[in-house]
């Protein structure tokens, strides 16, 4: 039998392959609540993010049932059929950490290589996700073209491959899951602030405040994300 090509496994695999197995085992019950996600974060020596991208993922896939300011429970048998395979997604804090390394150089050679008409493109997109943002307070769409936009500036055909390839990430199952348990009203507004300042450094080329601007939503956005699951969706 000839030798097959061994596939890392992604970590948030590891650590849902570990937890499903505690259920196999009867570890966990069905409708049983499992520990805190602090509380599994340190039994496993892992970081709560890649604890959380493990939860959201057996939920996608049917073995979990994350309710936002009550716990984690394990779904009864036969409650909801496996709805997706995740093998490979990457995680979204994975995302979004890529995201802050290329979008930041994205921004930053807006800055300094955009054209007029790409400028006014840039500005057409952010007055996009205004106007969509009135009827949804997350309108992936226009948020999307926002940031491919800054990367056709940059002016590097393969940057903009790159972060439509995260952006294809960003939009799958796994990172819209996650999204859907936190998000909330407030979160329109302050990402069209975050936006507004990366509009504004490449408008004046500044290609250092505009990777900062760029950066720093990207940070607000992992600090959206990994806000605790009791703190609910209000804000």
């Amino acid at each position: 039998m000839p030798l097959q090509t061994v596939e890392p496994r992604r970590l948030y695999r590891q650590i849902a392959d570990q937890i499903s197995g505690l259920i196999s085992e009867g570890e966990y019950t069905p409708g049983s609540r499992l520990p805190p996600e602090r509380k599994l974060a340190k039994q496993l020596g892992v970081s709560r993010p890649s604890v959380r991208e493990a939860l959201i993922a057996l939920e996608v896939e049917g073995v979990l049932d994350v309710r936002v300011g009550s716990g984690i429970y394990v779904t009864q048998p036969g409650a909801q059929a496996r709805r997706h395979t995740l093998q490979g997604d990457s995680g979204p804090f994975e995302v979004i950490r890529a995201r802050w390394l290329i979008e930041g150089e994205c921004a930053a050679l807006a800055a300094k290589n955009a054209s007029p008409a790409q400028r006014r493109a840039i500005r057409a997109a952010h007055a996009a996700i205004i106007r969509e943002s009135k009827r949804d307070h997350n309108p992936l769409e226009a948020d999307r073209q926002f940031h491919v936009s800054i990367a056709e500036a940059g002016g590097n055909s393969a940057l903009v491959l790159v972060v439509q390839t995260l952006w294809d990430q960003r939009m799958g199952p796994l990172y819209r899951s996650l999204e859907r348990k936190l998000e909330y009203p407030k979160m329109a507004a302050e990402t069209v602030r975050e936006h507004q300042a990366i509009v504004d450094a490449v408008g004046r080329r500044d290609a250092r405040g505009a990777r900062s601007a760029m950066r720093r939503h990207m940070n607000q956005t992992h600090n959206r994300y990994i806000k605790e699951w009791t703190s609910g969706k209000g804000k």
